[in-house]
């Protein structure tokens, strides 16, 4: 069975659980949806590992003449697996300074809202910036991942002499020009299959509805987004079950990450480069990636402990002797996995400022 956040929250009997999972769920669009495979069981030791096909290349089709024999041809897939994970942290207080104030605003409110701040934006840095081989406690994220993939869309590769693709407002000034960018982003776009099985128990409300996709990226790339698919009338908002406004493009949620957990700079990064490999360009500043994902146990979604509550919340014992206790807020043990590297994309030096 998998189970998304929402299912988690329906299942939990206490009060404090409910209250992070719906924290968790009501400030994260991209946690609120994927969906955990809760299968993963100890291989031996302390290891939970989570083993997996990715399907890299996929076959194709072909007419034949009459007397020939088709041309034989394979989908190729390659063999992956992650060590899943424990996300969280600890926190203590002092039992005189944990109530001092009101509630919303106490120590204890205060340390809590921002471990649970920390969480989702360590869960998302992950997904986009993760690498085993720098922290493999970890795992490999978006970047990594596609790197090389049919679904990488590098302007250079794709008739852009100048390496890298100008979205400024100064530039992008016109209609016409809005729908001339856009093109480069629906080619991208056209190469990724989406989800067909969804994910979650489907007995159950917040099941995941096959076909969930969203473009991943910072303010400045979202921002830039959203004023060209308002050029093309592509642009929507609305709202979702837990009060979110939900902007899209086409049927592509707008997902802005945010900045990473110290606040200074933004999960998906805004660089300089030099876009053109060497040619007469020079570096390029302000330059970012956006990246497509779709969600489902065939495309992207996370990893889970079998029989294990996907988050838990250990909070102090005040009863107890002791001035100074531990609270700690854990989800997992988790990570993410990547079925299909036709299942998500991404679309190299935007230049976006």
């Amino acid at each position: 069975m998998a189970i998304t956040l929402a299912q988690a929250q329906v299942n939990t009997q206490d009060d404090v659980a409910f209250a992070v999972i719906d924290d968790l769920r009501r400030y994260s669009w991209l946690l609120d949806r994927i969906v955990f495979d809760d299968t993963v069981n100890p291989t031996g030791g302390a290891t939970l590992t989570y083993a997996y096909t990715r399907l890299t290349t996929p076959r194709t089709a072909d007419f034949r003449a009459f007397n020939t024999e088709y041309t034989a041809k394979q989908a190729t897939r390659t063999r992956y697996d992650v060590d899943l994970h424990p996300l969280g942290g600890a926190f203590t207080l002092d039992r005189v300074l944990r109530n001092l104030g009101q509630a919303s605003t106490n120590e204890m409110t205060f340390q809590m809202q921002q471990l649970l701040t920390a969480t989702r934006q360590k869960f998302q840095e992950e997904l986009i910036n993760g690498d085993t081989a720098v922290d493999d406690k970890g795992f490999d994220g978006l970047d990594k991942a596609l790197t090389d993939a049919s679904t990488e869309y590098d302007p250079l590769d794709n008739g852009v002499t100048a390496g890298y693709l100008d979205w400024t407002a100064t530039t992008i000034n016109t209609q016409p020009l809005a729908m001339a960018a856009l093109d480069r982003l629906d080619e991208m776009l056209s190469g990724i299959t989406p989800s067909q099985t969804g994910g979650g128990d489907l007995g159950m409300p917040g099941a995941l509805p096959p076909g969930e996709k969203a473009l991943l990226g910072n303010t400045k790339s979202i921002t830039r987004i959203r004023a060209l698919a308002r050029w093309a009338s592509l642009y929507t908002a609305d709202k979702d079950d837990v009060g979110r406004r939900i902007e899209r493009y086409g049927d592509w949620v707008l997902a802005d990450l945010g900045n990473g957990q110290e606040g200074s700079s933004p999960i998906v990064p805004i660089y300089s480069a030099d876009a053109d490999g060497g040619g007469g360009g020079g570096t390029i500043t302000g330059l970012t990636d956006i990246y497509a994902a779709t969600f489902g146990l065939d495309a992207l979604h996370g990893a889970s402990m079998a029989g294990k509550p996907l988050v838990e919340t250990y909070l102090p014992d005040w009863t107890t002797p002791g001035a100074n206790k531990s609270g700690e807020v854990e989800m997992g043990p988790v990570a993410m996995v990547l079925k299909s590297t036709k299942a998500c994309g991404v679309i190299r030096k935007v230049k976006v400022q």
